[in-house]
C-alpha cells in the first residue's frame, strides 16, 4: 500500500470513498480564502460539505454558485446568524451522518491547513478504524503565533488531566471525526470549546485519540475568529467541569475497569489477589501517613503478593474517603480506651484529632486491620462469583 506521501489525489479520493469519508469546511467571513480553500479540497476529495457560519462578508455569494453545480454541499441557517464554530461543526457533522458518512475531516477555511495532508488522514484511518485523529502542527515553527504555543500547551495538560492520555497537539481544527462511534453522544458547547468537549468525551469512550503531523501555515492577512480573552475564558470553564466529571465519573470507572482485568480476567490463585487487596488496604488505613507505599511496596516483596494491587489498594484513603477511616479509629480506639466516641463524622478536624492522638493510634490499628479482613473477604466473593 502506498504512504501517504505517495499517494496521488486520484486514489485518495478513492480510498476516502471506501471509508465514508467527507470533508467539512466551517467558515465565517472568510471570502478571501474559501474558494482556493474548496479547490484545493476537492482535489482530493469528492464530497465536500461547507457550513456558512452567518458570514456577514461575500462568502454566501461566493458558495452558492458552487453549490447549484453541485461541487459543494452548502449548510447556511436560515436566519444567517452566527453561532459559533462548535455549532457549525455539530451541525455539519449531523449532515455527514445523515448523508451516510462514517467519517469526516475538518479543516479550517482561511487557509492555514494544506489539503496535501489529507492523504495522512486516509492512512491512518485504514489503520485506525474509529479513532479521533487530530492534525499535530510544529508548534515551533516559524510563524505559530505566541497566542497558540500557550493556548495549546494549557489544553495539551488539561486533556491529559481529564482522561489520563497524552496528546501533542489537542486544538488544532484539521482533523477526523469518527461519525460512526459519535452517534448518541450529546455535545453541549457550542463555541470553540467544541473541538476540547469532542476529543474529551470520546476518550471517556475509550474511542482512540491520536495525533498526526500535519503542515500548517499563518499568513499575515489570515482572518481569526478566536476571541483570546473571552474563548480562553470559556474553554476554561469547560475544563473545570471536565475535571470534575472525571474525578467523580471517569477515574472511578477506569479503576472498576482496571480491577476487573486485574481481578476476574487473570489465571492469578483467588485467594492470593483476595491476599493483596486486603493487606493494601490494611496498610493505607494504618496511621503511616506518607509511608504507605513504601510499606505497601516492602510488604508486598515481603509475602510475595501482587505489587501492583498491593499498591493500588493503599491508596485506598483517598480525600473523600479519610474522614470516615478518622471516624472509624476514633470510634474503636474510644471502645478500647473508655473514652469519649465521636458523634459526627462532620464534626472532625485536625484540631480535635490532635487532642485525641493516643484514642486515635489505638484505633487506628483495629480498624486497619477489619478494614483488610473485610474488603480482601469482599474481594475473594467477587473473584469467585465472576469466575464461575
Amino acid at each position: 500500500m502506498a504512504t501517504a506521501a505517495n499517494i496521488s489525489p486520484d486514489e485518495c479520493r478513492s480510498r476516502l470513498a471506501a471509508l465514508h469519508c467527507c470533508v467539512i469546511l466551517p467558515t465565517y467571513n472568510n471570502a478571501n480564502t474559501i474558494t482556493s480553500v474548496v479547490e484545493s479540497a476537492k482535489q482530493w476529495c469528492n464530497s465536500v460539505i461547507v457550513i456558512n457560519d452567518g458570514s456577514t462578508d461575500n462568502t454566501h455569494n461566493i458558495l452558492q454558485p458552487l453549490h447549484e453545480q453541485n461541487i459543494i454541499t452548502l449548510i447556511e441557517y436560515p436566519d444567517g446568524q452566527n453561532r459559533g464554530k462548535g455549532y457549525a461543526l455539530k451541525t455539519a457533522l449531523c449532515q455527514a451522518a445523515q448523508m451516510g458518512f462514517s467519517n469526516a475531516i475538518t479543516m479550517d477555511s482561511d487557509g492555514q491547513h494544506f489539503a496535501s495532508d489529507i492523504p495522512a488522514f486516509v492512512c491512518a484511518a485504514e489503520e485506525n478504524p474509529n479513532a479521533m485523529i487530530i492534525g499535530a502542527r510544529n508548534l515551533t515553527a516559524d510563524g505559530m503565533p505566541g497566542k497558540n504555543t500557550f493556548a495549546n500547551k494549557f489544553s495539551n495538560f488539561w486533556f491529559k488531566v481529564e482522561t489520563l492520555q497524552t496528546l501533542a497537539d489537542t486544538q488544532s481544527g484539521y482533523r477526523l471525526y469518527p461519525l460512526s462511534v459519535m452517534q448518541g453522544i450529546r455535545f453541549v458547547t457550542p463555541r470553540y470549546e467544541f473541538e476540547v468537549e469532542s476529543i474529551v468525551r470520546l476518550a471517556w469512550r475509550y474511542v482512540k485519540v491520536m495525533n498526526i503531523p500535519i503542515n500548517v501555515v499563518y499568513p499575515p492577512d489570515r482572518v481569526s475568529h478566536f476571541r483570546p480573552l473571552h474563548d480562553f475564558t470559556r474553554i476554561s470553564i469547560l475544563n473545570t467541569i471536565l475535571v470534575i466529571i472525571a474525578l467523580v465519573y471517569y477515574y472511578p470507572k477506569c479503576f472498576a475497569k482496571w480491577i476487573y482485568r486485574t481481578l476476574i480476567c487473570t489465571s492469578e490463585d483467588a485467594l492470593h489477589l483476595a491476599c493483596a487487596v486486603g493487606v493494601g488496604s490494611l496498610i493505607g488505613t494504618l496511621p503511616i501517613w506518607g509511608l504507605q507505599t513504601i510499606v505497601a511496596l516492602a510488604t508486598a516483596h515481603w509475602l510475595r503478593l501482587n505489587k501492583v494491587i498491593v499498591l493500588a489498594f493503599s491508596n485506598v484513603s483517598l480525600p473523600p474517603i479519610i474522614p470516615f477511616v478518622l471516624y472509624g479509629s476514633l470510634y474503636i480506639g474510644a471502645l478500647i480506651t473508655g473514652s469519649e466516641a465521636p458523634t459526627n463524622i462532620s464534626n472532625l478536624s485536625l484540631e480535635n484529632i490532635g487532642q485525641t492522638t493516643w484514642q486515635y493510634v489505638v484505633g487506628a490499628i483495629p480498624f486497619a486491620i477489619i478494614t483488610g479482613l473485610l474488603l480482601g473477604s469482599i474481594a475473594y466473593i467477587i473473584i469467585r462469583i465472576f469466575r464461575k
